[in-house]
């Protein structure tokens, strides 16, 4: 998801410069007039108009700034809201003037599925390639019009094709639904370590975690753990109140731009909601970005945290959404920096502890491959919604037997997290399976993560 600052629009805005380029701005206004003057059907004032914007938007090659008809301000205004109907992902595009990462596929790339969607139960993870929808390929598609296409009325069903892994190939039938993004959730761990995991940045999200680490506070918790996994971001001004909530002192974010009136520094204010004693770990993966990566680096750099978990996506810049009239745009303007003030767009955050599942061996991607395009987990599941642990093992070794290698423990992860998928009872946290949870308990524990 976009960070995005919502704003007014302010015609002013557009007469600033103007002369520099009123020689295009002629033309422009020329070229409009003759096409509507001699081409030999009648011209829609309205097509012509959002073709030469969509053009414009094109041209600057920044898969993050576009413009926006009608329909997708309002589904961008959803979004901000944390309610919208869709199959549940995030998804960004990276376009080939970019350069960012010669392995990156020409497709639409999910940044993360959001928690209790048709996509999550489903198991897409953050990563996959969205290489077609309804029978559409994404290669030449851009970011809105794929977003366009999986949006709909709740109970209708899209057809997408994903890509895992470079050649693992599936396509769901996914049922839309009403996507409420529920961007909070807690709980406790052993009963003195507090868990807040937020999947996303809304307007309301300061509120449900200050509630949260109220009732820390209350319980009196020895330790925290911030899980930012799979969050894709959000609104600028929830990351930074929330930084606030951990930190008495020093820069949260700087924000800077073209126009220099316009570059700013957000400093902590005191408004701690947990005691300083308490160590933090702050988890982090791939599909950590934008606020995300806000609220993780002014929690490191001002060393209030330990990140773990792998480097983060990279989203470092800052996008302002504004109307023209019904429709309206999404342009970049500005990039946000660290407190170290550092950039992090195209990079990542790195992790101080790196900490992931292993890779598999190439003959356990074969296997997985295999289970994966012949859906054998949600087969099993479908016929055993919940399935007794003898039930499990019969049918791992049933798997074996056929010529599936791969532990016990990742079979038994799969089969889990498809029950879970299934029966819509995501828990809250995984202490059985999540490895990076599992080192960020030990850590916080054996005193290697300090309160500072």
């Amino acid at each position: 998801m976009a960070l995005v600052l919502f704003l007014t629009f302010v015609p002013a805005t557009f007469a600033q410069g103007a002369g520099k380029s009123s020689q295009y701005g002629l033309i422009f206004d020329e070229m409009m007039r003759f096409i509507k003057t001699y081409y030999i059907d009648e011209v829609d004032d309205k097509a012509l108009f959002e073709g030469a914007m969509k053009g414009m938007f094109d041209a600057i090659g920044d898969p993050h700034s576009v413009f926006m008809t009608e329909q997708e301000m309002d589904s961008a205004s959803d979004s901000a809201m944390g309610q919208f109907g869709g199959v549940g992902l995030y998804i960004s595009k990276y376009s080939a003037d970019v350069g960012y990462d010669e392995d990156r596929l020409p497709y639409v790339r999910v940044v993360s599925p959001i928690e209790d969607t048709p996509a999550y139960r489903l198991g897409i993870k953050a990563g996959d390639y969205i290489v077609k929808v309804d029978g559409k390929s994404t290669e030449t598609m851009t970011l809105d019009e794929v977003a366009k296409i999986m949006r709909g009325k709740p109970g209708t069903t899209v057809s997408i094709t994903f890509l895992r892994d470079k050649n693992i190939v599936f396509t769901y039938d996914i049922e839309r639904a009403n996507i409420e993004v529920p961007s909070v959730k807690s709980d406790l761990i052993e009963k003195n370590i507090g868990y807040l995991r937020i999947t996303n940045f809304a307007a309301n999200t300061p509120d449900k975690v200050k509630e949260a680490l109220d009732n820390f506070s209350k319980k009196r918790i020895k330790y925290l753990v911030i899980d930012l996994r799979s969050n894709p971001g959000g609104v600028l001004e929830s990351a930074i109140e929330i930084a606030d909530f951990f930190l008495d002192d020093g820069v949260i974010v700087s924000v800077k731009s073209k126009i220099p009136s316009w570059n700013q520094v957000y400093n902590a204010s005191k408004k701690v909601k947990i005691s300083k004693s308490v160590p933090i770990a702050v988890l982090i993966d791939r599909g950590s970005a934008s606020a995300a990566e806000i609220l993780s680096a002014a929690l490191s750099d001002n060393g209030r945290a330990v990140l773990i978990g792998e480097t983060t996506y990279g989203k470092g810049s800052v996008q302002q959404l504004r109307s023209l009239g019904k429709d309206g745009f999404k342009l970049t303007m500005g990039k946000y920096y660290t407190p170290k003030d550092i950039n992090i767009d195209k990079v990542g955050i790195p992790p101080e502890k790196e900490v992931k599942d292993r890779d598999l061996t190439d003959e356990e991607k074969a296997s997985y491959k295999k289970l994966i395009e012949e859906y054998r987990i949600q087969k099993f599941v479908k016929d055993n919604p919940k399935p007794s642990d003898l039930q499990i093992d019969t049918f791992i070794q049933q798997l074996k037997s056929e010529g599936i290698v791969m532990e016990d423990r990742i079979l038994r992860k799969l089969v889990r997290n498809e029950v879970n998928f299934n029966n819509n009872d995501s828990p809250v946290y995984d202490l059985e399976f999540d490895v990076v949870l599992q080192e960020a308990v030990r850590m916080l524990k054996s005193g290697e993560i300090k309160a500072k």
